[in-house]
């Protein structure tokens, strides 16, 4: 189970959190991480503007994060 639990919160990327890990988010390192991702992005947008209908953007790094959401529980149990 340790070896899963390591994967998934320093390894594997999330669709619900734009693709970062939940130790990126967790701890702070996001920002940093998209910085990376979009001067990547740039660079490819500079060496072949062709391949691209816009200049790409790194999506935004997620407001909120939750599993469960309280706030979301409450809503769903008064209806």
């Amino acid at each position: 189970m340790e070896g899963f639990t390591v994967y998934y919160n320093h390894e594997h990327r999330h669709s619900g959190i734009v693709y970062h890990t939940p130790a990126s988010v967790h701890y702070g390192t996001a920002g940093a991480v998209r910085e990376r991702r979009q001067i990547t992005l740039d660079r490819a947008y500079h060496a072949h503007p062709e391949r691209f209908a816009r200049r790409p953007a790194a999506p935004p790094l997620p407001i909120k994060a939750a599993i469960n959401d309280p706030a979301k529980r409450a809503e769903t149990s008064i209806h």
